[in-house]
């Protein structure tokens, strides 16, 4: 039995509490909204979960990580050490996107390491099994893709992107575009390329039914994916994208009478000016689901620096509603990140999802701030590196930059620093704050 339907049932598990202490939200209010669709939190009945996530309206913005194996770098020990800078990082979930190497081997290491919730892109491993063993992608078989999805199951992974909307009609619609970027989405291109070999409907979604059976057995969550997000500016917000999006949110809708959780998967790259209009497109197609967005990137200029474009998107996406930020890394459009690339996406990340938090007047967001706030007038280093998004960094760059014949100040100001100026006025004109 699916979370859904156990809540409808009045049955609460213990761990639900555990989150709504998190949010500082009452949990009948969290209750409510998995119910309504509007909120998920993934959690395979396989897996035993160390730390339960609630994505969705009125929650904290969550971020996630993408890690993985690519055909050109095999490297388990890389990936592991990558989940577990995820997991000290408190990056809230985890994506395996591997490509190389012994799949399912991966798969299993990385969910040893990271205690979030865990996803996967099953279509991937389905794909390359199918044209290693019988020589092509196109020779992929439907029973190949649920079998596939069955084994993500049973290896404990909490949710899983799915391209449902990649289906003819999607198809069509892009044909009838000049777009600059075309499909950016590996598993749409798996999809379709198997579409048009073998003249058949997208199985995802012909056969979603099938899908959703798997789902409710295992309380899998389903990140809809976006097969035609724009990959380019100039292709954002077109009739593809859009006719995607009104697919999706009809799935959502029998997902979820069918107790199946859902999400949905977003742009991408979008314009500053078209953020907002995205966010609430899809919040109204997709009946208040909660919006996974990847950035967005708001510029395509800058290969090598897309964790500050995409940083950009993403506070504004997430004070507009957006849920769910995937990080990009400095390595995006490049190649597989190293550790120390991932590092910058998460806290880039993690910075915009917070950004958004204090707009959308998420409980203690703002209060954060204001701690901060209080310990730099009092020229506290201790609590300021207790409470920044990157401790260790500031750390490090607070040892460089102390100054030793007046420790409380720093390189920048020194004996001018405008706070012990300020200080030093007020006691010598008796102000009493």
């Amino acid at each position: 039995m699916c979370l859904i339907e156990e809540l409808k049932k009045g049955n609460s598990p213990p761990w639900l509490k555990e989150v709504a202490e998190n949010e500082k939200i009452k949990e009948s209010v969290l209750i409510e909204k998995i119910i309504e669709g509007k909120i998920v939190v993934p959690y395979n009945w396989k897996n035993k979960l160390h730390r339960p996530i609630g994505i969705g309206e009125g929650l904290r913005t969550k971020i996630n990580s993408n890690i993985g194996t690519s055909p050109e770098i095999v490297d388990y020990e890389l990936e592991v050490n990558k989940a577990k800078l995820s997991e000290r990082l408190g990056v809230d979930t985890i994506m395996d996107l591997s490509t190389g190497g012994e799949l399912r081997k991966v798969r299993k290491l990385i969910r040893k390491h990271f205690k979030g919730p865990m996803g996967t892109v099953p279509i991937y491993e389905a794909a390359i099994k199918s044209a290693k063993e019988k020589g092509g992608i196109v020779f992929m078989t439907p029973d190949d893709i649920f079998t596939t999805i069955e084994e993500h199951a049973q290896d404990g992974v909490d949710f899983i992107t799915v391209h449902c909307g990649v289906t003819w009609q999607t198809f069509n619609k892009l044909k009838s575009e000049t777009r600059i970027g075309e499909i950016v989405s590996r598993g749409a291109s798996f999809l379709l390329s198997w579409m048009v070999a073998n003249k058949k409907e997208n199985p995802l979604y012909e056969e979603f039914d099938r899908l959703l059976d798997i789902a409710y057995q295992y309380n899998l969550t389903l990140s809809l994916g976006d097969g035609f997000r724009p990959g380019a500016i100039g292709d954002a917000t077109d009739r593809a994208q859009i006719q995607e999006l009104i697919i999706l949110g009809e799935l959502k809708e029998r997902a979820n009478k069918k107790g199946v959780q859902v999400m949905i998967e977003g742009p991408g790259h979008l314009p500053l000016d078209e953020i907002e209009t995205n966010i609430k497109i899809q919040k109204k197609l997709c009946h208040g689901a909660p919006f996974y967005v990847l950035g967005p990137i708001v510029t395509d200029i800058a290969p090598g620096y897309d964790e500050i474009t995409s940083s950009i998107g993403g506070a504004i996406a997430s004070a507009f509603g957006a849920d769910f930020i995937c990080y990009v890394t400095p390595s995006e459009h490049i190649g597989l990140p190293t550790l120390e690339e991932v590092r910058k996406g998460i806290i880039s990340a993690k910075i915009a999802a917070h950004a958004g938090d204090i707009v959308k007047g998420i409980r203690g967001a703002k209060e954060w701030d204001n701690l901060m706030s209080k310990a730099r007038k009092e020229l506290n280093w201790e609590e300021q590196m207790r409470l920044a998004v990157d401790k260790s960094k500031l750390k490090r760059r607070r040892k460089y930059n102390t100054l030793h014949d007046d420790p409380n100040v720093c390189t920048m100001c020194g004996k001018y620093c405008a706070i012990k100026l300020m200080e030093k006025m007020k006691k010598n004109a008796n102000i009493t704050p």
